[in-house]
């Protein structure tokens, strides 16, 4: 029974600490053209209206959104995230130009 208890607080440590908490700027891009930053807004909207999913690009790094409809007004755009990073997926609290 103390293994047991002793895996399943292991579990639940590693998972706190896969998830990182906190603020980034970067862009909102799409998942058909990537890292292309500043001055891709057109070309992302268009990307994103014709299917490919909004990601967020932090430097050279790309994040999936969890929740897309919380950055649709914001594409192509530099923007500043604040929430929870967790393998590479990106859960929004609150997202400003």
């Amino acid at each position: 029974m103390k293994k047991y208890l002793m895996l399943v607080a292991l579990f639940f440590a590693t998972t706190l600490f896969a998830a990182e908490k906190g603020t980034w700027t970067g862009y909102i891009s799409d998942d058909h053209c990537g890292a292309k930053g500043a001055g891709h807004e057109a070309c992302a909207k268009q990307c994103v209206k014709d299917g490919h999913v909004p990601i967020f690009v932090v430097g050279d790094k790309i994040y999936k959104i969890k929740d897309t409809k919380k950055v649709s007004k914001f594409i192509g755009e530099k923007v500043t995230i604040t929430g929870t990073i967790t393998d590479d997926v990106v859960d929004i609290e609150k997202v400003k130009k």
